[in-house]
């Protein structure tokens, strides 16, 4: 039997079987599309008597009516229908809607994209992400080659290679999830759903945070490598070991957030580059902070800013508040900041130099571990690194050294406690003067 929209109808949508001291109740609900494996409903009722196998027969005739429900006009929604509305209505930052779409159209609209989104299940959403975690390509298992082209064509001149399964990365199966979840969150604001199953699915568990921040030594060693190669970059890569900052808040920083006089600077803004163009944007947090700089930190900033004036003063140039603090090593336009991927690839190349594996983020983590090492509170630290939540960021990220310095509070407060031996003769009764 034929169903009008073309489908097979089967002749037993629905079962009632014992198993054990109970009733399951099992109704046929289409295929997976991610496995195309059959899908079922089930539900149990317990007892086998005959009160018990009317109450299933309700409960069946209930599920083929949900079931049902799936396939009425007012669920003709498809996922793939709903990320594109979700797409075109959510506020995203650039950088951040370019690695959305990659994910959906590389990985997510091939498979769920012809789903009408009220069919979509957590079982369906596991099995996705199971199949990622196997491989990225969702590849049958069955050996096959990955040509490069097309049509008809040389395959040892095109490098076809057989084809390798490649489990995708936890994290990026997170971020898969997020996507989706995303969507079907809208869709309930829309009415489109009634619930969201990327909120019961499980999803592959988040590793921990490993920071791995250059030791005291090669910072020494990295900080003073800087200072050789030039005076700017040298402020540069100290300020960022001395403040935390972020690259892109470093590069979009002007003279107008910095106070030298109070010893603070300003961080409000941050620079990116995408598809080679350059744009400040708002801070990772969408939020300012304002760092407190150490005096030496400080004399360095007050040398740099004459260093600037006197080499803008040579090309006729004076100044001013609005210019960028860093400009860069070929540029001479003080209103064109230096760029994130140019300071990364010099902090790169500087490091390898020196035998020392790392790059220019890790300064960031070896800001904070340093003041938490030093018994520098939580709150005050995530101040200035720019997390929120009170410190719950930074507590996830370096708890570790968060732990450390628990152990030194804990020394520093036993040895203020009175001594046993102390404690003890003070409690010792005196004895009475001979008469």
């Amino acid at each position: 039997m034929t169903r009008a929209d073309g489908t097979e109808e089967r002749r037993t949508r629905g079962s009632i079987r014992a198993r054990g001291n109970s009733l399951q109740v099992r109704v046929f609900a289409g295929k997976d599309p991610v496995t195309g494996k059959d899908v079922y409903i089930t539900e149990s009722v317990k007892g086998t008597d005959k009160a018990a196998y009317k109450a299933a027969d309700k409960v069946q005739t209930r599920l083929l009516a949900q079931v049902d429900a799936q396939r009425a006009a007012s669920t003709i929604v498809t996922f793939s229908y709903a990320v594109d509305e979700w797409l075109r209505t959510s506020d995203l930052e650039d950088s951040t809607r370019d690695g959305y779409v990659g994910y959906i159209e590389r990985t997510i609209r091939p498979v769920l994209g012809a789903v009408q989104i009220r069919k979509l299940t957590a079982r369906m959403l596991e099995n996705l992400y199971a199949e990622l975690r196997r491989c990225r390509v969702r590849c049958s298992g069955k050996p096959f080659v990955e040509h490069k082209a097309e049509d008809d064509h040389d395959c040892k001149a095109a490098k076809c290679k057989p084809h390798k399964c490649s489990p995708m990365a936890a994290s990026s199966v997170r971020q898969v999830h997020s996507i989706i979840s995303g969507v079907l969150n809208a869709a309930m604001r829309w009415d489109w759903i009634t619930s969201n199953p990327a909120k019961v699915a499980q999803k592959p568990k988040q590793k921990p945070p490993q920071p791995d921040p250059p030791s005291p030594t090669d910072a020494a060693r990295l900080v003073e490598e800087a200072f050789v190669m030039d005076d700017d970059w040298g402020t540069l890569v100290w300020l960022v070991m001395t403040t935390g900052v972020r690259r892109g808040e470093i590069c979009a920083l002007k003279w107008s957030r910095v106070n030298l006089e109070e010893g603070v600077i300003e961080i409000r803004r941050s620079y990116t580059l995408r598809r080679g163009v350059g744009k400040e944007k708002d801070t990772k947090t969408h939020q300012m902070r304002r760092i407190a700089l150490d005096t030496e930190t400080v004399v360095l900033l007050i040398e740099h800013r004459q260093r600037c004036r006197d080499r803008f003063a040579e090309l006729g140039i004076d100044l001013t508040d609005e210019m960028y603090v860093f400009t860069g090593v070929r540029n001479v336009d003080p209103t064109v900041p230096y760029s994130p991927h140019a300071v990364s690839s010099r902090y790169k190349d500087m490091a390898e130099r020196l035998g020392i594996k790392t790059h220019i983020h890790a300064l960031r983590h070896y800001s904070a571990t340093e003041l938490l090492t030093a018994g520098v509170d939580l709150r005050t630290v995530a101040g200035r690194l720019g997390h929120g939540g009170g410190g719950a960021t930074t507590l996830r990220v370096y708890a570790a050294w968060v732990a450390a310095s628990d152990r030194k509070a804990a020394e520093l407060l036993g040895s203020r406690m009175p001594k046993r031996g102390q404690r003890k003769l003070a409690e010792r009764p005196k004895k009475k003067s001979a008469e």
